[in-house]
C-alpha cells in the first residue's frame, strides 16, 4: 500500500512540475538563434545577420502556432440541414507544411479526408484546418495521420473517417540518403471504413478517379 501511495505521490509531483515548467521568453529564443547561427560557422554579429533572430523567432510563431490551438473548438459547431444525406463525404488534396521531429525540416504534402456523418454535417474549411492544427508542430507523419483522425473521430462521432497524406520529406532530400522526389503515403480508417473493404476501396478510388 505504502509503495502504491509513493508512486501516486511521485506521479502527481511530476505532472505538477511538468505544469510548471517555463515557457522560454522571446529574448531566450532569440539568442538561442544567434547561438545555432555561431555554431554554423557564421558571425551572428554581422549586417545580414543582426534580426535574423528575431525573423526566425516570429516565423516559428507561425509555423508551430498548432501549439496554440485546440481541435475541439474548431470542430464544435456543425449544421443539420442536410436533408437525407448520409453518404461520404471527401475533402482532398488539402495542402500543408510540417517539421520533422527528428530533424526540425520540413516535410510537404497533401492530405485526404472522408467521413460519414450522422444526421450532422461540419464546415468543409474546418476540415482543412485541422489538418494544418496538426501540422504546425513538431510531427511525424504517422502521428500526423493518427491526431487528424482521432480529432474527427471524437469530435463529429461519425459512421467512420478515412484518411491518406502523401509527402515528401526533406530530411530524405536535403540530408542523410538525399532522395528526392521520394513520397510517403499513410493511411487510416476508423468505424465503417475500417470494417467494411469495399468502402476503402471506393475511397481510394475516388482519389484516383478524381485524378484522371
Amino acid at each position: 500500500m505504502d509503495a502504491v501511495l509513493k508512486s501516486l505521490m511521485r506521479s502527481a509531483q511530476n505532472e505538477s512540475a511538468a505544469a510548471e515548467q517555463r515557457r522560454p521568453s522571446r529574448e531566450e529564443a532569440e539568442a538561442a538563434v544567434r547561438t545555432l547561427i555561431a555554431w554554423a560557422g557564421d558571425d551572428p554579429t554581422r549586417e545580414g545577420l543582426l534580426d535574423t533572430p528575431k525573423r526566425v523567432v516570429r516565423a516559428y510563431e507561425e509555423l508551430y502556432s498548432g501549439y496554440r490551438a485546440d481541435s475541439d473548438a474548431i470542430l464544435d459547431r456543425t449544421f443539420g440541414e442536410i436533408g437525407n444525406f448520409d453518404d461520404m463525404v471527401l475533402v482532398r488534396d488539402i495542402e500543408f507544411h510540417s517539421h520533422c521531429e527528428h530533424h526540425m525540416v520540413p516535410f510537404i504534402g497533401k492530405a485526404h479526408v472522408a467521413y460519414f456523418p450522422v444526421e450532422r454535417v461540419v464546415g468543409l474549411s474546418k476540415i482543412a484546418r485541422i489538418v494544418d492544427l496538426f501540422a504546425r508542430r513538431l510531427q511525424t507523419q504517422e502521428h500526423l495521420t493518427s491526431q487528424i483522425i482521432t480529432a474527427m473521430d471524437e469530435a463529429l462521432k461519425p459512421r467512420g473517417v478515412a484518411i491518406l497524406i502523401e509527402a515528401e520529406h526533406m530530411c530524405m532530400a536535403m540530408r542523410g540518403v538525399r532522395k528526392q522526389g521520394a513520397s510517403t503515403v499513410t493511411t487510416q480508417f476508423t468505424g465503417i471504413f475500417r470494417d467494411d473493404p469495399q468502402e476503402q476501396v471506393r475511397f481510394m478510388s475516388l482519389l484516383r478517379g478524381m485524378r484522371g
